[in-house]
């Protein structure tokens, strides 16, 4: 059946905005030739986006012709404003933004492990405030949150977890208490990154895939034929559980020691670079101390001067490409991302070497690639799934 002329023109709507978005300022030439609309569509369309507040002229073109310069349009990008958090169990980041994701302000604090909940959630939700207002924002739209631990797929609620502070879940609660009018979203911080990581990342070509975080804990986020994949609990790429060899004891429901976090995990790095006798370059003082005893490292390596460096990678890399085998094994994705702070700071030195040995052990051909991004990636994720969840309300036709 044809669309009802209104449906028709909430799709134009919807189309010319998503070009706008992605294209940035067009003017009618252009959202013409791209949409394939005739021109007097795109001109009811154009004033129609405008009186709505959706659309305003930002500047007029250059285009070699004849005649005045044809107006630019784009999106108002200070129609709504987010707000994302990476949320770790030190500590929160956030980073306040327009419509467009342009970056107004970051900001962070550190959150003692004895902290109470209810101090640890003040201390969080004040820095949230703190950063809308410092960007000069009275009314946030959307925040989005990325966080450890499992959510919950049928209420998009962060699940309680043993082994991570109590006042995570509490602070989503707390946000939407305190900032009423915005929509507060989370989801977790492994599958976050591979969503940013796959839009602007090193695995911008790949739609199968998955991201093996390594960071303080050690998690995974499978991305299928362009799906991110939570599964029936919300736990997929929970690979910390996962038992291997090497460890004493069997991980439990409760606590995922004696599985892989026990080989990959931030403290299982940091001993076993401390067995080699490595330490952390002196002023080198970005993210976890793993992440910086695996730049030290690589960097002894590349100079060709340090064979403790050389080894401590080896063993590094047997310990990451036993997780990265396991998945390989069951999901035959074909590219395996190192993210995190760790995997970001091992390059590709440490993901060539992770390769070699997955590809001694399996007969699938697999690509390993360090991640470009790092640990900045849940952020940059967190931003990047509160833009569109905004736009999608703000872009939504309102008169059906």
């Amino acid at each position: 059946m044809p669309a009802s002329p209104s449906t028709a023109r909430a799709i134009n709507d919807r189309l010319a905005l998503r070009l706008l978005q992605e294209e940035g300022p067009l003017t009618a030439g252009q959202l013409k030739h791209l949409t394939g609309l005739s021109r007097p569509t795109v001109a009811d369309l154009v004033e129609r986006l405008a009186e709505s507040g959706l659309i305003t002229i930002v500047g007029e073109s250059g285009e070699q012709r004849r005649g005045p310069n044809a107006r630019l349009y784009g999106i108002v990008a200070d129609r709504a404003h987010l707000a994302a958090l990476d949320v770790r169990t030190e500590g929160v980041s956030v980073l306040v933004s327009d419509l467009l994701g342009r970056v107004l302000t970051e900001a962070s604090v550190p959150i003692a492990g004895d902290s109470g909940t209810g101090p640890a959630v003040e201390q969080a939700v004040a820095l949230v405030e703190r950063a809308a207002k410092e960007a000069g924002v009275d009314r946030l739209h959307t925040v989005g949150i990325g966080a450890p631990g499992l959510i919950d797929p049928v209420t998009g609620e962060l699940r309680d977890s043993s082994g991570l502070p109590a006042w995570h879940r509490r602070l989503v609660a707390a946000l939407q208490e305190r900032i009423p009018a915005a929509r507060v979203t989370v989801e977790n911080e492994t599958n976050l990154a591979a969503l940013v990581e796959q839009r602007e990342g090193c695995a911008r070509d790949r739609d199968t895939f998955v991201l093996l975080w390594l960071g303080h804990g050690a998690g995974a986020a499978v991305v299928l034929d362009g799906v991110l994949r939570r599964g029936a609990s919300g736990g997929t790429g929970e690979i910390g559980f996962l038992p291997v060899p090497g460890t004493s004891v069997l991980p439990s429901a409760t606590d995922c020691e004696g599985g892989f976090h026990s080989l990959a995990g931030g403290a299982a790095i940091e001993a076993l670079a401390d067995g080699f006798g490595l330490a952390v370059a002196a002023g080198d003082t970005e993210g976890p101390r793993a992440a910086g005893l695996v730049r030290a490292a690589v960097a002894g390596a590349e100079a060709g001067a340090d064979t403790a460096a050389d080894r401590f990678l080896d063993a590094l890399a047997d310990r990451v490409a036993i997780g990265a085998a396991s998945v390989v094994a069951i999901l035959d994705p074909g590219c395996v991302v190192l993210g995190g702070e760790v995997g970001q700071a091992g390059g590709a030195t440490l993901a060539a070497r992770v390769m070699e040995r997955v590809r001694g052990m399996s007969p699938l051909a697999t690509e390993v690639r360090a991640s470009t991004l790092g640990g900045g990636a849940v952020l940059r994720g967190a931003l990047l799934t509160a833009r569109e969840r905004a736009q999608d309300d703000l872009f939504a036709p309102r008169d059906q």
